[in-house]
Formats: structure tokens, sequence, C-alpha cells
């Protein structure tokens, strides 16, 4: 056999994103029909290999077992927290000053967010469409497993606290969770009720658009960003669309390669290069974590396309069964240019 004409044909069946390589076209075609490779994707921006999840890529480049030739000019040049090459060691150190963030940026807006209420939810208010939220929960139930809400944050893209506040349950505490929470029954004398709270939240949120009217990103609705929002939202007892959460436990690229949650403290630490959680939690600190998180994400430039989501109609019959032989004819980068995202990208925000 020639050996070239067989580099040749492993080659045509080699995926243009992952690298994954198969003996038969028609595999390829499978494989893009279910792995969603896009222009959305974490990619190695030395060899270009696209991976699914950030953790994916650190491995690539880091370890535990990293790609040799990557490795070596990622050690020169790379940034450990954005996984960026840079053209320089100087580049790098300048860049670092700006990518590895700080919990003391803020001191002074921190130390407020520990007074008791700070409220400027206001509809007419000028403070953009992207807001952060955090709760912190105490217990309730005969064995203070269940999560009751009795501090909640609210802040803006600018980081600056629209709502702060202590949070009165609808059932008896019957333990305040003091070495995480830093609550006290004290603190809930004068809360507000949870009733009081949630709808403040939400009409801020609707901005005055019908919670069953909003459909489209395109409304006056605000972005809601967060960690793990579905259980800060069931604790708050408070309904919103999922087409405007930015949830950081469920963005895919901050994903584990084994497709479970990272915790908020570790994506802080990689990510953004500070610790948070050291000691009592305070939820204006989570709100600037994800906050910085989201904006982070959102940042990211990437290609521009008319339909970018695999279930926009106009992309439903790209890799559809009655186009196989047409799909097998193609290389494959041109299999890649019609493969989309199966996820919304924070960059679209943009």
């Amino acid at each position: 056999m020639d050996h070239r004409n067989e580099s040749s044909e492993t080659l045509r069946n080699k995926c243009a994103a992952c690298y994954k390589q198969f003996n038969k076209l028609e595999h390829l075609v499978d494989h893009m029909r279910t792995s969603y490779h896009s222009v959305h994707e974490p990619k190695c921006e030395i060899c270009k290999k696209h991976c699914r999840y950030f953790e994916s890529l650190r491995e690539h480049l880091i370890g535990p077992l990293p790609k040799a030739d990557c490795e070596k000019i990622f050690k020169e040049r790379g940034c450990d927290i954005c996984l960026t090459i840079l053209a320089s060691r100087n580049a790098l150190r300048a860049h670092r000053e700006s990518c590895q963030l700080s919990r003391s940026n803020n001191g002074l807006i921190y130390r407020m967010a520990r007074l008791g209420i700070q409220d400027d939810l206001r509809i007419e208010n000028s403070h953009g469409r992207v807001v952060a939220l955090s709760c912190k929960m105490v217990g309730g139930g005969s064995d203070g497993s269940l999560d009751l809400c009795a501090r909640v944050c609210l802040i803006d893209e600018h980081e600056r606290i629209l709502f702060h506040s202590y949070v009165a349950p609808n059932l008896p505490i019957t333990n305040y969770r003091y070495e995480t929470t830093g609550i006290r029954q004290e603190h809930l004398r004068d809360a507000v009720p949870l009733k009081q709270v949630s709808k403040k939240i939400q009409d801020y949120l609707c901005n005055g658009e019908p919670l069953w009217q909003i459909r489209s990103r395109s409304g006056r609705a605000r972005i809601l960003v967060g960690h793990s929002l579905d259980h800060d939202l069931k604790g708050l007892e408070l309904e919103y669309p999922t087409i405007m959460i930015r949830d950081t436990a469920k963005y895919p690229p901050l994903m584990k390669t084994s497709k479970l949650s990272n915790s908020l403290k570790y994506l802080t630490k990689a990510y953004l290069g500070y610790e948070i959680q050291t000691g009592i939690q305070d939820p204006y600190e989570d709100c600037v974590a994800t906050m910085r998180l989201y904006m982070r994400m959102k940042s990211q430039a990437h290609r521009r396309e008319d339909y970018p989501l695999a279930n926009d109609p106009q992309n439903r019959n790209n890799f559809g069964a009655w186009r196989q032989s047409e799909l097998e004819r193609m290389t494959p980068q041109k299999l890649m240019e019609i493969s989309r995202s199966d996820y919304y990208c924070w960059c679209l925000d943009s």
C-alpha cells in the first residue's frame, strides 16, 4: 500500500476541530453530527485544537498529560489563568497585571456590603442590563437541612450594590449555619419578609416587561448572572426565564470534563486568580466573582455567525440523515464550517 495515500486518507478522516481520526468518512460525519464543534469552543492558540471545556484545554497545555510542543510554548509565554498565549515574556508579565484580579480591589464596597440593608432597586435607574445575584441559606426543618434564604445581594455589571438585605424566611430557622453564613438570630430580627424581597427583585429583573412575555434576549428584561441560580431562585421562591439566565455552574466551557459543575471557589481561583469563601461567606463577594467570570467569558472574541446555534431553524438540517452522501463528500474543514454550537455562548451578549 502506498504510504502517501494512506496518510492522505487518514488526514481526510480527521476531525478539523478536535483532531480525532476515524477509519471511515461516515464515522467522521457521525462524530460531527453529535459533537457540536463550533468557533465558540475553547481552543489552543498553538495547535488550534478545539476543546469542549476549559478544563480540557488546561490539561492539553499544562497536564497531567499535556501535548509536548504546546506545553513548551505555554510554559514560556502562556497565562495560566485565561490560557492565552502572549507574544513574549514581557507581554506576559504586563498581561498578568490585568488578568489576575483581587478581592481587595473593591475593599470599600465590600465593607459596605456587610451593612444590614442597601436598596437601589428602581425600574428607572440606569445600572444596565446585567445583574448578579447571590443568596446565603440558613437551615430549616427538624434536622436543619432545609435551605432557607436569609441574606441576598444583587449587583450591577460595575460591581455596585443594587440590593443587599437580610431576609426573613417563611419557615422557622433551626440552624443558622454561622460558621459559613455569619448570620445570627439578631440579624433577622427586623429582616425584610421573603415575599417582599422576591417581588422587589423580580420586578427589577423584568424591568417593566411581563414575566410571561419574556421570550427574547432583545427585550427590556435584565440578564441574571450567578452560580447555581436554580438553588438561589428556589430559595427566593422566584421564577425567571432560562433564556435570561447566565449560570457559571452550568455554562459548558466552565464545567468539569465529567460534565459536572465546578464550585465557585474553584472557578474564581482558576479563572480570576484569587481566593474567595475562605471563612464566613458574603453574598457580595460571590456576586462579584460570578459577574467577573461572566464578563471574562463574554469578552472572548469569536467569529460572528448569522445563526450561531445548532437549534436555529436555519441549521437544523446541516447534518440531516438525508444529506449523508453529500456530507461524506465534504472535507473536514467544510464539515467544521457548517457545524454549530449546542449552547448559547456568552460572547453573543456583546
